[in-house]
């Protein structure tokens, strides 16, 4: 996007924290919110993920006031907003549909919040020019909406949700009808429009490279609860439990073993040592596709590297990326992803080769197994 105009400089208005405490709805038996504890720091971009169901819709639902939880506090800075209107709570809104109305033009859809806030009519007037200059869409003012591409109208209604200049921005999935190519690009607009206009925004999508993608940080939601909260590095390299790591990224998980106090093993395979635990502690070995690599000579220190031996089962060509199944026992299979010039594609393996795949100790990540 363009460099923003002066009128939506950070300054303009101060973006405001918000902090969440034992936050609950439930739908009859059923706790679509399970005393939800969270803080969003002023300014930032922070991404609710999970799965269909999880609860993340439903937490920013409540945030913008659409949905009454059953118990809890939201605040705003110092102000509690769990019994203010959605209208008196000054937030911008992107919905999943855009809901922008097809009897106006780009400029009056953009307009309509200044509108309702009773903004001058000069004043309004410099405030659209301004969205539009920030969104790219200066020459589109008078067209209709229906005379749009789908990430134009994505850019009205960001627009539209920002022209009042809010100190919070709320949005859910709104990237979710534009195609692949659309959509990655206008998660980098997202991110540089986020970064121009400072305001603190709460991001909703089931979609984890988009949140890896724009995020400072990713609350991670299952079944009400926030499994891990934290930034998207340590959320994909460090994952708290199975279903993060299994959620976030390609990922196999080997269950692990005791031998002594201080040494985990899949089957045969040493994988940690010095690791304390104790007899009732279990813990799973996360592989990532792309840490992995095709091993063509002998290892010369084990130390630093683990080895598994295996036999293809799969090769699948993707365009810039490729990736093989191999089967590394009688129950589990590895697969390993590189891009297609480097040596392994060149090399390319076939169902029923053997193959050697290698995995630095540095790359090793072990978490709790959970049932």
């Amino acid at each position: 996007m363009s460099r923003q105009s002066d009128n939506y400089s950070s300054e303009s208005s101060t973006a405001l924290p918000i902090v969440i405490r034992g936050l609950t709805k439930r739908y009859g038996q059923l706790y679509a919110l399970d005393f939800v504890d969270l803080d969003v720091k002023s300014g930032e971009f922070l991404t609710l993920l999970g799965p269909s169901g999880s609860g993340k819709t439903t937490l920013l639902m409540a945030i913008a006031g659409f949905s009454r939880p059953d118990a809890g506090s939201i605040r705003f800075g110092e102000t509690e907003m769990i019994l203010t209107p959605p209208h008196r709570r000054d937030v911008g809104m992107v919905f999943q549909s855009y809901a922008l109305f097809p009897h106006m033009s780009v400029s009056e859809n953009i307009a309509f919040p200044l509108k309702l806030r009773r903004v001058g009519a000069k004043e309004r007037a410099e405030r659209v020019d301004a969205a539009l200059s920030t969104v790219q869409l200066s020459d589109f003012g008078e067209r209709r909406v229906d005379q749009l591409s789908g990430g134009q109208r994505q850019r009205v209604a960001l627009a539209r949700a920002f022209v009042f200049r809010p100190r919070i921005l709320l949005m859910d999935e709104p990237l979710s009808a534009l195609d692949k190519k659309l959509r990655e690009q206008m998660q980098i607009e997202l991110k540089q429009l986020h970064r121009q206009l400072g305001v603190t925004t709460v991001y909703v999508t089931h979609d984890q490279r988009e949140a890896l993608t724009m995020s400072d940080r990713i609350a991670v939601i299952n079944f009400g609860k926030l499994a891990q909260i934290d930034t998207p590095q340590a959320i994909y390299n460090q994952p708290a439990n199975s279903f993060v790591a299994d959620f976030i990224g390609e990922s196999t998980m080997l269950p692990l073993t005791h031998a002594g106090s201080d040494q985990l093993f899949f089957e045969d395979y040493l994988i940690a040592t010095d690791f304390p635990t104790n007899s009732n502690d279990e813990w799973s070995l996360v592989v990532r596709p792309e840490r992995l690599f095709a091993v063509k000579e002998a290892i010369t220190d084990p130390n630093e590297t683990i080895l598994f031996n295996g036999v293809v089962r799969e090769f699948v060509f993707q365009g810039d990326t490729a990736f093989a199944l191999a089967s590394i026992s009688d129950k589990y299979d590895l697969s390993i992803r590189f891009g297609t010039d480097s040596s392994e594609f060149q090399n390319v393996m076939r169902p029923g080769d053997k193959v050697s795949l290698g995995l630095h100790r540095r790359d090793v990540i072990i978490i709790p197994r959970t049932t």
